[in-house]
């Protein structure tokens, strides 16, 4: 996305100096003296670790304008990581590499475009949204509806195949419907990647919330496809992988004999909490269980958050918890069990207080343990847990 927005701005008779990572230009020598700088990355970390890197060469006036797709929490913490002197927008976009090249982008902004919307106008139409982190918003809310109509249609090819009906037929008749574009789209997967099921993935986990029922069960379907390493395919390749996995044309009725179906793991990294080291996943799923790996007070890099504090310690890693819960479409009435590791047993009222603002009513079985140190100095507890998902 990034090459051909740059290629418009230099057409349009901009100044433009492009920059990536792991080229030996640092992110602080790119951007120094720049009026505007423009991201376009592909998760929150990577945009906080690109911004941070660069806030040595961010001038005093210059202006931010964050055009990946990171949800706006992330885009309040970007405003947080900035010097006041420095501007932000939000700026996000609908469409794929075609349209960025064509110049027809959907540019879905907030903040103050003040002096430089004509500068975003080279992407496409630009709708102002609000203030700071409405265009994050908006986007997320627009991909919570197309990533999942888009994985029903998947389903629906693969119910189709099963029942013995021709999926060229099954698009001509849905052609008459309000789902003809998708459908079409979604008959012979793409071989260039435009939107890639990863992003697809991503973009679920970002707007993940307690009520996303049917956003969950399309999430989870993406994150078995990205486990199964179609990641890199196109979106639209969802279709394939589903129609693979297969629709049975007799179905099963609660008492009846027959196999059940084997609950593979399947591992889960949520975009919206620090990433691992590659060692460990954030979680794994395996049928209704939900095994979520132990969780410590650390930020994206890798700094210790509520150094000395039980209480600050234990409040992070409640709300990490708390996301893990919300993309699996679980609460924390659904912990089945929780295990806690406390350098100081002796604390453990500090953390209770913590825990019993987010573990409500009837508690799970629950496992206490003082340990001598844990895996980074500084930190205070770790907590790991069983989930039993909802149905």
């Amino acid at each position: 996305m990034g090459a051909p927005m740059a290629r418009r701005l230099v057409a349009a008779g901009h100044k433009v100096t492009t920059w990536r990572r792991g080229t030996g230009v640092s992110a602080a020598e790119a951007v120094d003296g720049a009026e505007l700088v423009i991201t376009m990355l592909s998760d929150p970390g990577a945009v906080r670790e690109v911004l941070t890197a660069a806030l040595p060469g961010l001038r005093a006036g210059a202006t931010v304008v964050e055009m990946s797709t990171i949800g706006p929490e992330a885009v309040h913490e970007l405003r947080a990581l900035l010097p006041a002197s420095v501007g932000l927008v939000d700026a996000p976009v609908l469409g794929s590499v075609g349209p960025a090249t064509d110049g027809t982008l959907t540019v879905l902004a907030g903040g103050d475009l003040a002096g430089f919307r004509e500068v975003l106008e080279v992407f496409g139409s630009v709708r102002e949204l609000g203030p700071l982190g409405a265009g994050a918003a908006m986007k997320i809310a627009v991909m919570s509806a197309l990533v999942p109509a888009q994985v029903l249609l998947a389903e629906t090819f693969a119910y189709g195949a099963a029942h013995g009906v021709d999926r060229d037929a099954l698009v001509g008749v849905l052609s008459g419907t309000p789902l003809g574009t998708l459908a079409e789209r979604l008959r012979v997967p793409s071989a260039e990647t435009r939107y890639s099921l990863a992003h697809a993935a991503k973009d679920l986990e970002l707007g993940a919330w307690e009520g996303a029922t049917m956003a969950a069960a399309a999430r989870t379907r993406l994150q078995q496809a990205r486990a199964a390493g179609l990641g890199e395919r196109d979106l639209t390749a969802i279709a394939d992988h589903t129609g693979e996995s297969g629709a049975s044309p007799v179905a099963g009725h609660a008492g009846e004999s027959g196999s059940r179906p084997v609950a593979r793991a399947v591992p889960l990294n949520v975009a919206t909490i620090p990433a691992t080291n590659g060692m460990y996943s954030h979680a794994v799923r395996a049928g209704d269980l939900l095994y979520v790996s132990g969780q410590a007070a650390f930020d994206e890099q890798g700094n210790i958050v509520g150094a000395g504090s039980m209480t600050a310690q234990a409040e992070h890693v409640f709300e990490v918890i708390a996301r893990i819960l919300a993309d699996q479409g679980a609460t924390f009435g659904d912990i089945a069990f929780i295990r806690t590791y406390l350098t100081d047993m002796d604390a453990r009222a500090e953390y209770g207080a913590v825990r019993r603002r987010y573990i409500t009513g009837t508690p799970p079985a629950s496992t206490t343990v003082e340990v001598s140190k844990l895996f980074m100095p500084g930190l205070l507890l770790e907590v790991d847990l069983i989930v039993a998902l909802p149905g």
